[in-house]
Order: structure tokens, then C-alpha cells, then sequence
């Protein structure tokens, strides 16, 4: 049986052009490469799974290319970067360090002194510390003389999830990278890429499921992807992806703001009760309801759409209701559900603070306060 690789490992990206949602990053980089003005010391930050590492990677193959391609792409075809392919034990001029297994001063020790040891083949020799918050103040400190006047040919790629963390000594000497959450369109795309690659089914609301999840982070959004092709047996349709994830159908919340609209509070209150019985609490209900508010009130105006991150058939819907509403009804709705959001947490008896919350904004007469 042929070994398993899960998609986030099989699709990660080998070049720049390949990197999603970091166009900003990988520009730079590449036209770095190309000029030859490479700083000593790079510090990508950003949040987990949005390419830190992937892209120190790429760059580290790249400053090493003997034939770069005229986009500033390594070739994969010379010794150093068939070398690099093969894996990482197979080039002796990059070297990865996990700060948060190595974070002693003894470890940024030893590594210093390799770095003084040049390169037997190769331009230069790359050291890329992920996870470089992890390191100890002393780490820091035997690491800060080498990162402010290392060898020519040494260069350092540090990757963090945490900037704040880093000491202001060590930021001041990189030339500092912030990562973006990816889009949620951008997800969407490669989801569909890797779902027709693998000859998955799939519905393109259950991509913009999977997208919504996993907040931005690549790496995540393809985990979900396996976990649910599994799930589902390669035919990834919304109903499936909203029972495998335990998500709260965004279907509710248009049927509950039909029913707020037309006074229909008995009904607002058994959609409602249906809700709490798939499991889920009030304070995970009102959050949603005042994310939902919000996306009616941009969709009010087109020129705001495209503040909404989901597909085009459900801006489509959502601009539908907000005008069945109107601006004064969304901007009440809203008002009542973010103060009921806000003091949930001191209500003792928890659905009926929700219902009064649904009372309220099914019936504008009453008084608010």
C-alpha cells in the first residue's frame, strides 16, 4: 500500500510563485535575490500555517541556485538545489534549528561556532531558527554578536509566531517579514486545486466551510481538508463539513433575522431552541448573530461587499436580506445583540437571557433598557 502524505506536506510550496496569499512577502524576496542585496538576517512573523518556514526554505534553496530562472526562482536543476530537493540531510549549507526544542544557551553555542566554518560547496550557508521566541535571554545574548557582524557567507532566517517576544536588540539586526492570515478566497482556490489533483467531490460551500475554520492558515485549512475527505469518502458536500465540524449553519441565522423581521418571535424562539438542541450555547449563538448582523449591514452598499470573505453566491445572499431589512432594523438588531453579547456571561439563567435578547429585537416598540 502506497504511503500516505497528508496534503499539506504533498502541496507545499516548492518556489515563490507557488507561496499563497503572501505575494507581498515573495515579491520582495525574489527581487532581493535577483539585486543581490541580501540583508545578514531575515525575521518572518505572522501567524501559524502561513508559509514562515516554507518560504524560508524556498529563499534558503533559492540564494544558492548556480542558475536562477529570470523570475529570480531557483532552477531545480543544479547540484545545490537537487541536492535541497532530496531532503534536508542531503545539503551541507542549510541547516534548520526548532528553537523550541533547542532554546539553551549551550545549543546557540554550538551553533556559532559552525557558522564560522565556511561553506565546502555553495554560495552560502543558511540557518533557519523556527519558533525563535523560544530561545532563553542568554540563547538571545550568545546569538546577538554573530547576528550583528556574521561571515559573509552565513545568512539567517528566523521565523516566529510571536514578534512581541523578541528582544528589541535582535529585531533591530533583520530585516523583519510580516506574514498575513491568507484570505479565505485564496484558500478556497488551492482547496479546490488539491480536491480535483486528488479527484475529490466537492461542493464549493463546503470549501468555503473548511476556509471560515481554519482562520487563515493554510496549513490548517488542509488538515480539515483530510480529515473530512476521510469523513466523507472523497465527496466533500456543506452537510457533511457542518456535521464533521460541529459548525452552526449559517442558514440559521438568515431564518432567524426572516423571522426577527416579520415579528415572528414564536418562531425566532423554536429556531433557537432547535440550535441549543444540536448543542450549542448561547454565547457561541449571539457571536455569530452579531457577525452575521455585520455582514448584512456591509452588504448594504456593494462597493462594501467584498468585506464579506465568503463566496459570491453567498454575498449574493446576504445583500438579498439586508435589503428586506433596512439600515435602521440591521443597525438596532446589531445594538441589542452586541449589548446581550457582551453581559452574557452575567446572566445566571443563559437561554433565557438569549430569549429576551431575541424579544427585544423582534419587538422594536419595547424599551431597550
Amino acid at each position: 500500500m502506497e504511503q500516505f502524505v497528508v496534503s499539506a506536506r504533498k502541496y507545499r510550496p516548492t518556489t515563490f510563485a507557488s507561496v499563497v496569499g503572501q505575494e507581498h512577502i515573495t515579491r520582495t524576496l525574489k527581487n532581493a535575490v535577483l539585486s543581490g542585496q541580501l540583508p545578514q538576517a531575515f525575521l518572518f512573523c505572522g501567524p501559524r500555517g502561513v508559509g514562515k518556514t516554507t518560504c524560508a526554505r524556498i529563499l534558503a534553496k533559492t540564494i544558492n541556485c548556480t542558475n536562477l530562472t529570470p523570475e529570480g526562482e531557483a532552477c531545480n536543476q543544479c547540484d545545490s538545489c537537487t541536492s535541497f530537493n532530496q531532503g534536508s540531510g542531503a545539503t551541507l549549507n542549510i541547516f534548520e534549528l526548532d528553537a523550541a526544542s533547542n532554546n539553551s544557551v549551550d545549543n546557540m553555542r554550538e551553533l556559532v561556532k559552525q557558522v564560522y566554518i565556511p561553506p565546502t560547496t555553495g554560495r552560502y550557508k543558511v540557518y533557519i531558527i523556527d519558533e525563535v521566541h523560544m530561545l532563553s535571554k542568554d540563547a538571545f545574548n550568545a546569538f546577538l554578536k554573530t547576528l550583528e557582524e556574521p561571515p559573509a557567507y552565513a545568512k539567517f532566517i528566523l521565523a516566529t509566531t510571536e514578534k512581541h517576544k523578541i528582544i528589541p536588540t535582535i529585531l533591530s539586526r533583520c530585516q523583519v517579514f510580516d506574514f498575513r492570515r491568507i484570505d479565505n478566497a485564496d484558500i478556497i482556490r488551492h482547496l479546490q486545486y488539491v480536491a480535483e489533483n486528488e479527484h475529490v467531490a466537492y461542493e464549493p460551500s463546503a470549501l468555503s466551510l473548511i476556509a471560515s475554520k481554519s482562520d487563515g492558515g493554510l496549513r490548517d485549512a488542509l488538515s480539515i481538508f483530510d480529515q473530512l475527505v476521510n469523513f466523507t469518502q472523497a465527496n466533500l458536500t456543506h452537510q457533511a463539513c457542518i456535521e464533521n465540524l460541529n459548525l452552526l449553519d449559517t442558514d440559521y441565522y438568515f431564518r432567524i433575522v426572516d423571522s426577527l423581521r416579520t415579528g415572528a418571535l414564536g418562531t425566532a424562539l423554536l429556531q433557537y431552541k432547535e440550535i441549543q438542541d444540536k448543542g450549542f450555547d448561547g454565547q457561541h449563538f449571539l457571536t455569530g448573530l452579531c457577525c452575521h448582523l455585520r455582514n448584512l449591514l456591509v452588504s448594504l452598499d456593494p462597493q462594501t461587499l467584498c468585506l464579506i470573505d465568503d463566496t459570491d453566491e453567498q454575498r449574493a445572499r446576504y445583500a438579498q436580506q439586508a435589503q428586506t431589512c433596512g439600515i435602521s432594523a440591521l443597525i438596532n438588531y446589531l445594538n441589542i445583540c452586541s449589548d446581550f453579547e457582551y453581559r452574557y456571561n452575567e446572566a445566571r439563567n443563559k437561554r433565557l437571557f438569549v430569549e429576551v435578547c431575541l424579544t427585544r429585537m423582534a419587538s422594536p416598540a419595547l424599551p431597550q433598557n
